[in-house]
């Protein structure tokens, strides 16, 4: 295939489709319909271009045949739409918009996908599939509620709920006018709308306010409708039923309005009909006794019921439906009185149809008084029999002058009683309405109402009457309100987007409706007629003659009769027949009759002829009605309003009605006259679809835009349209501009509005074109390229199979050409050659390879040997750096200790000086008390002092030396001897004054002993001041020290703060290495296994040195004669060793080592032994040690929980310490006390050092011994050595020596892998010696005091504190924040300490009112937080954990078996729980329920959007065209849910129940719930949405299944078996994805798809919609062949899943694992008021 410039196609293509519309021509293969006067349109396909002028247009149909078609230039045969148009749900999608595309599509639609709602605008077309379908249920209903109009299929649910959100969001009235032909189904459509509303807006009353305006319906149809030819449960009258609703939306009443009764069909039905279905109904029933007074029989024994010739139904059971209307009476609140009253006017209107009037002559009649029916008529009403047999017969007419009775023929007096009967039946039937509404009044003032109008659709038969006449007038108006309507809803789409506003051309039924109901119209004469006494019906049709013929083009004259007229309706052409209009509109009975009636004494009967007319509306209507002009009232009580007026006025009243709301349509079809299923003529279809508005509807939206794509959906759809540089800008709005006015040429055809582009009819087909022309270039360059793939490779096998064939035939022929003798002989030749040569050729490289694997080990060798080296020399280095790292570590150890030491000293010698200081202030001290005394007598001697003035002034030279000598002296001396000097010097002038010269003579004398005491003091002075710089420089020192200390104090406090914080983590990692004491077991098993074996080779080793030192001694022995030695030795030898000694020492010492081998065996014997104690001591010891760990793990991790009870206390209480010096302080005291216990536990350790010393000591001593031995045998060789030197017998003593030299070495060999294996299980007891002390230390590090009391488990309260714990710890407890740090069920277990105690006290009730308040507590609080997801979490886990409390310690055995035995002593010891338990289990499953609800209201507004709408793999979907009715939901809408979104709700759900301590059986119980949810609504809003019925949204579904599984593997729920409720959406994605074509196909989809009905395989199939034109449909056929297939399976004929199903929930026992005495009570609970026990 050549290819061709893309943007030449479109531009090709765009001219070719711009000709077909401007120049009107048809060219080759397109498709369009012709008429057809049985089908009324086929489909056929062009077969020769058609030009302008041609007078033929040659197509050829479906079935083959070709048929020149002659077609009218001006009016070209329509298009048929795409394939991929066919079947869409809104009729407005199709891009060609005329009567053919909507009928077919409806066709297909119905016949093909068995589907009967269809949307065309804002109608929905409903077509009769007489037939029951599964599509009306309760899950249908909730499927529908709460969604889109137009996100859901076609349903006439998708209108009811549409009318109730408009109602709830605007406030406004809502109106649903269901119209049709009888048989159409218009009933259970307008019963099918009630229904919906009943059920989405349940009041909470307990009225039953829905169920009774339900049970109207079975009532009103049974008095109301009657079998027809048409249809078995046909609406003889119109219907208008307003559901009022108060302001929260729910039902409160109804009210019901009724039109035309036909009231002809009491008295005549047509054959094959029926009278209203009450009167078979008490035909049936005649033979109960509460019926035998009414003296009924069968139906065929009354004129008014055997009439038509058919009294029976098939299929309805007449007895069956009396039950149900009584049934539904007395819902309504009709007593059995009421209904007994109602019963007998029913059957005197029968009894009254079997009265005989007999001719007398021609213009009398008479009635028998001995009549049967006449007395039973009479009796039943409570009338004068004689009075309504003369009465019956005659009339009366009054005049002016007189009152004349003339009697009546018999046809006068049947039509009479006729009359009569009517008049009776209306009268009922108007009662029982009234009665209907009375029961649904509702006090108060409805807020709006939803009004359901279930009327008669446009009829023409072909006797046309009254009836038809006033059907079709109202049908007019209705038409009128609905093109108003339509007109309207266009003007404002145009508006919102901003779209020129065009009046579009449609038909206006103004004239028509002018014509019935004007001034002079048909109405007003016929009106007119009745009032004169002697009108009749052709003069009233003379008058229309005259008034209308030729004047109004809307009424015509038939030409061949004078009794009929004809309107041009909307719909078509009715031609009525005049006769009994004047009769039937005036619908008159004779007064005297009436007079009897009202003169009965029974009370209906009565009551029913008032003069007041009964009401029709009691509740009256909020809009005033005002006629246009004053009707006038006749003063003669028989010339009343007609039967016209009425029904004129009362459809004024309902049109002004339907004008104030918001109005719905639904136009019900009927496919055939047969009442076959499924069945579609389109004949008749067309008809009604003409008749119904529906072609109309079309064709004023075909005149505007009528498809409307937003910009999203455009550029999804058409992408594969655009160019690069097109997709390049980011603004999508801007590309569809640019694609569009590229793509279609006349700009005319489309509209850009605001959110969406508006094309003309056609538009859409040529853009599906040009995508699928598109597609189709890639799938045929795709094709081109793989096929060309295939061909080459087939190409290239077919080659080298040539090859090959050609290879082997040329070999052939040449080997037939070339073999002769001397060909032979050299070839024989050429092959020894060969031989030699290749033998050669191997053996050097045999010895190429030799030598090379020679060179490669030696160098290997040689590595091994020099890595084996490396070894050696690193693990010697590395014991050299061991050696060193250990002396390093014990210098370490020594300077820590030498510091702490010199701390010591420090310390000591800061005391010392403190005290020498303390001495040194005393001392000073004294000196100042000495010279406060010399002041003091200085003070008394100044007037001395005065007086010797002149004595001073001789003595001041010297006083100022000395001064000078003090001043020199100060800094060296202190300030107490200067004052002394000063002291001195005073005293001295006071002597001086008396004795001058012996004071001088003393003053010298004292002067020199003061200078020597100065002296001596100064000595003294700077020797201290020397000691104490000495001292003051040596505590500056140990000030440094001790600031260097106290850094480092400061720097242990910071660790010991980090170890306070890590204490937690140590607490976990102390459980982690609690779980290694298994593997101290089972290494100590090891061990004594090891021992035993120890044991073993220790016995055998000795028996085996035994047994070889007992040979070496035979042995040697044996082999050494000594008297041959000494015969053969001279005397000079002998003697020379006698005098050595050499020869006799050499014999001794083989006897001692002989003895030092035994006692060196005994020795290793006994050292095996100890060994063996010690290692049974330290098995004893270890297992001592874990069995004491065990218990110390057990009470701490106990004490633990007491540790995060208190740490959850103090976060929750914020408890700060404010102080960082107390925090110090405190860190410090903490410091000290972990010292202590240091020092306690190392007391403590020092019992266990003999153990490890003696071990030590042991391995000592063992290696002692085997150094001795080792020097012994060392001796022995070398003695043994000389001895065989001395010897002259060369072979004995090399044998001799070989001996020893093997037992020695091997000896040797013994001990060192003894000692090697004593040294591997000294390391591993080091090992477990190690891992205990790290267990011992991270214990003592989390140690906490242990309680001083012993607890038992109980909590003790006061009966008058059950308020105050049921309000902390139940009704105020909030979970968030808590339950992290709790165990889980903290407050159920708090709660069975409480019940405990109860028990142990012994006080019934008080254990009564405890279990009651907290069963109410628990209940109240659920039901406070009854959509609060996390409470109910909460309390559904303490539920579950108090009821396993009371089935654990309920002291029965099967609640037992796990219990310890300190848990079986905190059993109940007096009263038996199991009915509380009972109690407390059906409050679990309570709570499980709401709790499980609450999750499906989270989750199920994501599943929809996320599990079908949302596209997790992008790129695989595609959008088809929509229609009025429009997706709500964006395509890249970012707020919309997502497949992550149900994802992560899921991942909260988990999470919070984890939190909460949910049991994982109860968790993955709520989980398969969620799964089951996700999967039923994904597939009921599947099976609900033909849209989603693609081969890639299986894709889709298949994808997001996946990752549920994925999710389901991440948090370990696959046994949860929620994998298994998505089976069946698992395979109706897997039965969108299959091939559906073959039988194999079918045989496989049965095989497969086992989870799903028979009914849902079928609807799936049906609704299998192809995205692309490469997608082919079902076909009908292979459906068929899959139902039949499937006939054999028994299953339930159900569409839809239950979404409300529930699994049942199971609560498995789990005994708690906490010790109820270990049980603290948090201080956040706020219940210090509770006391452990």
């Amino acid at each position: 295939m050549s290819e061709v410039n893309e943007s030449a196609v479109i531009f090709f293509l765009s001219r070719r489709i711009t000709k077909i519309q401007k120049n009107s021509e048809l060219y080759r293969y397109n498709r369009v319909w012709i008429p057809d006067n049985e089908e009324v349109w086929r489909s056929a396909e062009i077969t020769k271009n058609y030009k302008a002028g041609d007078r033929f247009l040659h197509v050829q149909l479906e079935d083959g045949t070709e048929l020149n078609y002659p077609v009218d230039p001006a009016a070209l045969p329509p298009l048929r739409n795409p394939d991929i148009l066919v079947g869409e749900n809104d009729l407005t999608a199709l891009s060609y918009l005329h009567e053919p595309a909507v009928l077919h599509n409806l066709k297909v639609r119905f016949v093909e996908s068995k589907l009967i709602y269809t949307y065309s605008g804002i109608i929905l077309v409903a077509i009769n599939p007489y037939k029951q379908l599964p599509i009306y249920g309760d899950a249908i209903i909730h499927a529908y509620s709460g969604q889109n109009m137009g996100d859901m299929d076609p349903h006439i649910f998708a209108v009811a709920e549409e009318a109730y959100k408009q109602m709830a969001r605007n406030n406004k009235n809502q109106s649903i006018i269901v119209s049709g032909e009888s048989g159409a189904g218009k009933t259970v459509s307008a019963r099918y709308t009630m229904r919906y509303f009943a059920t989405v807006s349940k009041s909470s009353s307990n009225a039953h306010v829905e169920d009774k305006v339900l049970a109207s319906n079975p009532i009103t149809e049974a008095v109301g409708n009657a079998k027809t030819t048409r249809n078995d449960n046909s609406s003889r009258f119109g219907k208008y039923t307003e559901i009022s609703f108060d302001q929260s939306y729910q039902i409160i009443g109804a009210n019901m309005r009724t039109y035309l009764l036909e009231k002809s069909r009491v008295v005549f039905q047509s054959e094959n009909e029926r009278n209203y279905h009450i009167f078979y109904q008490l035909c049936a029933s005649a033979m109960q006794p509460e019926f035998k007074h009414l003296k009924l029989g069968s139906a065929e024994e009354f004129n008014y019921t055997r009439m038509g010739g058919s009294t029976v139904i098939e299929g309805v059971d007449d007895r069956a439906n009396m039950v149900e209307t009584q049934k539904t009476f007395a819902l309504l609140g009709l007593k059995e009185d009421f209904q007994m009253d109602v019963f007998k006017m029913l059957a005197a209107i029968l009894h009254l149809g079997n009265v005989e009037i007999t001719a007398v002559g021609d213009e009398r009649s008479s009635i028998s008084l001995k009549d049967k029916h006449l007395h039973i008529f009479c009796e039943l009403l409570d009338l004068n029999c004689d009075k309504m047999a003369q009465w019956m017969c005659h009339r009366k007419i009054i005049t002016t002058s007189e009152t004349v009775i003339k009697p009546m023929t018999r046809a006068q007096a049947v039509n009479a009683r006729d009359a009569l009967a009517k008049k009776i039946y209306s009268h009922l039937f108007d009662f029982i309405v009234e009665r209907i509404n009375q029961a649904l009044q509702f006090p108060g003032k409805q807020h709006t109402f939803i009004g359901v109008l279930d009327i008669y659709g446009f009829e023409t038969f072909d006797v046309n009457s009254f009836e038809q006449f006033c059907i079709n007038y109202a049908n007019e108006k209705l038409q009128q309100q609905f093109n108003m309507h339509v007109f309207k809803l266009e003007q404002e789409e145009y508006m919102k987007e901003d779209i020129p506003w065009t009046l579009i051309d449609f038909y206006d039924n103004q004239p028509v409706i002018d014509l019935i109901e004007a001034k002079m119209g048909i109405l007003e004469l016929l009106d007119e007629e009745c009032l004169l006494p002697h009108g009749t019906d052709e003069n009233w049709l003379q008058k229309l003659y005259n008034n209308f013929v030729n004047k109004n083009a809307l009424f015509e004259k038939p030409r061949m009769s004078n009794t009929s007229f004809i309107v041009q309706h909307f719909a078509d052409k009715v031609e009525y027949k005049c006769e009994g209009f004047l009769e039937k509109n005036r619908d008159t009975v004779h007064e005297v009759l009436v007079e009897i009636l009202k003169e009965s004494k029974f009370h209906l009967c009565a009551n029913s002829f008032r003069d007041n007319p009964v009401s029709i509306s009691p509740f009256g209507s909020a809009i005033n009605i005002r006629s246009a002009r004053p009707v006038l009232k006749s003063p003669n009580k028989q010339l009343r309003m007609t039967v016209g007026s009425k029904f004129r006025s009362s459809l004024s009243l309902l049109m002004v009605t339907l004008n104030a709301t918001t109005p719905h349509y639904v136009r019900c079809i009927k496919p055939n006259d047969e009442k076959l299923p499924f069945e579609f003529d389109s004949r008749r279809v067309a008809q009604q679809l003409r008749a119904c508005g529906v072609l109309e509807t079309i064709r004023i939206s075909a005149q505007s835009y009528p498809s409307r794509w937003t910009y999203i959906e455009f550029f999804s759809r058409y992408s594969i349209l655009m160019t690069q540089q097109e997709l390049s800008i980011n603004d999508k709005k801007q590309i569809c501009k640019i694609v569009l006015q590229r793509l279609i040429q006349d700009h005319n055809q489309y509209q850009f509005g605001r959110t969406k582009i508006f094309f003309r009819a056609g538009q859409v087909a040529y853009l599906e074109k040009l995508r699928s022309d598109k597609l189709r270039h890639a799938c045929i360059m795709i094709q081109k390229s793989v096929r060309g793939w295939l061909q080459r490779k087939k190409f290239l096998h077919i080659k080298e199979a040539a090859v090959t064939i050609q290879q082997y035939f040329r070999g052939q022929r040449a080997v037939r050409q070339t073999i002769t003798a001397r060909t032979l002989k050299q070839t024989w030749a050429a092959i020894i050659i060969q031989k030699y040569c290749r033998g050669y050729l191997v053996r050097r490289l045999c010895q190429l390879i030799h030598v090379a694997a020679v060179t490669i080990q030696a160098y290997t060798r040689g590595f091994l040997a020099r890595k084996k080296y490396r070894q050696m020399l690193e693990e010697h280095k590395a014991v050299i750096l061991q050696k060193y790292a250990r002396a390093w570590l014990a210098r370490r150890r020594f300077q820590n200790i030498r510091r702490f030491v010199l701390n010591i000293q420090l310390s000591y010698r800061v005391q010392q000086l403190q005290k020498k200081i303390e001495e040194q202030s005393r001392e000073n001290h004294g000196l100042l008390e000495r010279l406060t005394s010399l002041a003091s007598a200085h003070m008394n001697d100044t007037d001395t002092i005065q007086k010797l003035e002149l004595d001073l002034e001789k003595l001041t030279a010297q006083k100022r030396t000395y001064e000078e000598k003090g001043k020199k002296h100060k800094e060296d001396s202190e300030w107490v001897n200067f004052n002394y000097h000063l002291g001195v010097f005073e005293i001295l002038q006071y002597f001086l004054t008396e004795k001058m010269d012996d004071l001088t003579k003393q003053l010298f004398s004292d002067v020199q002993k003061e200078e020597n005491q100065r002296m001596i003091l100064e000595k003294n002075f700077q020797n201290q001041k020397q000691d104490y710089e000495k001292e003051i420089e040596m505590l500056k020192g140990e000030v440094k020290i001790l600031k260097e200390e106290k850094t480092q104090l400061q720097h242990q406090i910071q660790q010991e703060i980090v170890i306070q914080d890590g204490l937690k983590m140590e607490v976990g990692q102390l459980t982690k290495q609690a779980q290694k004491i298994p593997e101290l077991q089972k290494e100590i098993e090891l061990l004594q296994t090891q021992k035993l074996d120890v044991e073993k080779q220790a016995h055998s080793q000795k028996r085996e040195l035994r047994e070889k030192m007992s040979e070496v001694t035979k042995q040697l022995l044996e082999s050494y004669d000594f008297e041959d030695v000494r015969s053969r030795l001279s005397t000079e030898d002998l003697e020379h060793l006698n005098e050595d000694g050499e020869l006799w020492f050499a014999y001794e010492g083989l006897k001692k080592a002989t003895r030092v081998l035994e006692s060196h065996f005994q020795s290793q014997k006994e050292i095996y032994e100890k060994e063996i104690e010690g290692l049974n001591f330290k098995v004893e010891h270890l297992s001592q040690d874990i069995n004491h760990l065990q218990k110390l793990f057990r009470e701490e991790n106990d004490i633990n929980d007491g540790i995060r009870l208190e740490v959850s206390r103090l976060t929750s209480e914020n408890l700060v310490i404010p102080d960082l010096r107390q925090q110090i302080s405190e860190l410090e005291n903490q410091k000290l006390d972990l010292e202590n216990r240091l020092q306690e536990q190392a007391v403590k350790l020092k019992g266990k050092v003999p153990v490890w010393f003696l071990v030590f000591q042991t391995n000592e001593a063992w290696n002692d011994v085997d150094k001795k031995e080792k020097e012994r045998l060392k001796v022995t060789t070398r003695e043994s050595e000389g001895l065989s030197n001395g010897l002259m017998q060369d072979e004995i003593q090399d044998e001799l020596q070989s001996k020893i030299k093997q037992e020695t070495i091997r000896l040797t060999v013994e001990n060192m892998d003894l000692e090697e294996k004593l040294d591997m299980k000294d390391r591993i007891i080091k090992k477990l010696e190690d891992q205990i002390k790290t267990l011992t230390k991270t214990i003592e590090k989390a140690h906490v005091p242990a309680l001083s009391k012993e607890y038992i488990g109980m909590m003790e309260y006061k009966k008058e504190d059950e308020e105050r714990i049921i309000q902390n710890l139940i009704l105020d407890l909030k979970p968030r924040g808590v339950v992290v740090n709790m165990i889980p069920g903290l407050p159920a277990h708090i709660l069975f300490m409480c019940v405990r105690y109860a028990d142990y006290l012994n006080d019934a009730d008080m254990l009564k009112s405890f279990m009651n308040v907290t069963i109410d507590g628990i209940k109240q609080v659920v039901k406070d937080h009854s959509e609060d997801f996390e409470m109910l979490s909460f309390w559904l886990s303490n539920a579950y954990y108090f009821l396993n409390c009371l089935k654990q310690y309920s002291g029965e055995e099967e609640f037992m078996k796990s219990n310890t035995p300190h848990q079986n002593k905190n059993c109940l010891k007096h009263f038996d729980l199991s009915e509380y338990r009972q109690i407390l289990s059906d409050l679990a499953i309570r709570i499980y329920h709401q709790f499980i609800i609450v999750m499906e209201n989270n989750i199920q507004p994501m599943i929809v959007p996320g599990m079908l709408e949302y596209e997790s793999l992008q790129g695989i979907s595609g959008l088809k065209p929509t229609g009025f009715r429009k997706r709500s939901s964006s395509i890249d809408d970012t707020d919309t849910y997502t497949m992550t979104s149900i994802l992560q709700q899921l991942s909260y759900f988990y999470s919070t129940m984890c939190q909460n301590g949910l049991d994982s059986e109860l968790l993955k119980q709520a989980v398969k719930q969620l799964f089951f949810l996700i999967g039923a609504i994904t597939l009921n809003s599947l099976f609900l949405r033909k849209d989603m019925c693609s081969c890639r949204k299986g894709m889709q579904i298949r994808c997001n299944i996946s990752y549920l599984e994925e999710w389901l593997k991440d948090k370990n729920l696959q046994s949860s078996n929620a994998k298994e409720t998505l089976e069946p959406l698992s395979q109706a994605a897997w039965l969108l994805q299959v091939k559906k074509i073959t039988d194999d196909d079918a045989k496989e989809i049965c095989e497969h798809c086992t989870s799903l009905s028979t009914v849902q395989i079928v609807k799936i199939l049906n609704s299998y919609t192809p995205i692309d034109d490469f997608e082919k449909r079902v076909t009908p056929s292979f459906v068929r062949k899959v139902q039949a297939m499937l006939n054999s399976r028994e299953d339930v004929p159900q569409l839809m899943l239950d979404t409300k199903y529930l699994f049942q929930v199971t609560f498995p026992f789990t005994p708690s694992p906490h010790a109820l005495e270990m049980i603290q009570v948090p201080s956040s609970f706020k219940l210090g008021f509770l006391t452990r026990v």
